[in-house]
């Protein structure tokens, strides 16, 4: 297996400390965050979803989009 598999029984939580370490650093850079334009792209691209689907609102669309571009972002 690849050390940096999330899927290693070793890594236990390592995921959320890398979540809560890339969440702090967006909120104290802002825009100087090298995540934080992937991550409101992200968002931007999930409203015009939830916009343009019926089923989907805009909101849930925003923050599936913003959701998806983050999780990306910790895969890395």
């Amino acid at each position: 297996m690849d050390e940096n598999d999330p899927r290693r029984p070793d890594r236990g939580n390592d995921w959320v400390e890398d979540a809560k370490t890339e969440i702090s650093g967006m909120a104290k850079q802002g825009l100087d965050h090298p995540s934080t334009k992937p991550v409101l792209a992200g968002a931007a691209i999930g409203a015009v979803a939830g916009a343009l689907l019926p089923v989907i609102s805009l909101p849930v669309g925003l923050l599936v989009g913003a959701g998806f571009a983050f999780y990306n972002r910790l895969k890395r």
